[in-house]
């Protein structure tokens, strides 16, 4: 976990998982970075939220996988749920309610966030029966922020078809994705 500037409450407050996905951010906001995952992406986010100032919003940047063929450029997401995460069998087991998924805009894709990069075309067409793309972050950063009672916005560059060779794609891409994460940002943020 790092923050790069100064969480205040007339700006947002930009959460990345990692440097590469932060490279071209001018400074002009703040930037957490996270670690890659949930428990990372939730933990440094609570951290700083629960150490002061809050900021107007949260901004959740970075690169996810297309579940379909075609799906290309920079999203804002509409609906974020964990595919890892069995909540019907969680909540038939307890009796209670599971933190589902997290409606977050009126139209957009849908994010699956998991502990797992997905990279193999047999868990990308499952996954794709729920979910247009897939990330590693997304939905434990959503949840932070709505706990706190802060608006959140989740904004994903797809970097890769989230199937065999994703490995080699996002290596090859993010620098690219990044660039457009970042010129997102100077120009829906400013």
């Amino acid at each position: 976990m790092r923050l790069i500037g100064t969480v205040a409450p007339d700006r947002p407050l930009l959460v990345v998982a990692l440097p590469e996905e932060a490279a071209h951010l001018d400074g002009g906001l703040p930037v957490l970075l996270t670690g890659m995952g949930k428990v990372n992406a939730a933990t440094a986010l609570a951290t700083v939220l629960g150490g002061g100032a809050r900021p107007a919003e949260v901004v959740n940047l970075g690169t996810a996988g297309a579940l379909r063929p075609g799906l290309a450029g920079t999203h804002e997401i509409a609906r974020v749920l964990q595919h890892d995460l069995d909540t019907a069998l969680l909540e038939g087991l307890t009796g209670r309610p599971m933190d589902g998924p997290i409606e977050l805009a009126p139209a957009g894709p849908v994010l699956a966030t998991g502990d797992r990069f997905v990279s193999a075309d047999a868990e990308r067409d499952l996954l794709a029966a729920r979910a247009d793309l897939v990330d590693m972050e997304g939905w434990a950063v959503a949840h932070v922020a709505r706990r706190a009672g802060l608006p959140v916005r989740l904004v994903k560059h797809v970097s890769d078809e989230a199937g065999d060779g994703a490995f080699r794609s996002w290596q090859e891409s993010v620098d690219a994705c990044a660039k457009l994460l970042a010129d997102w940002a100077r120009t829906r943020l400013a």
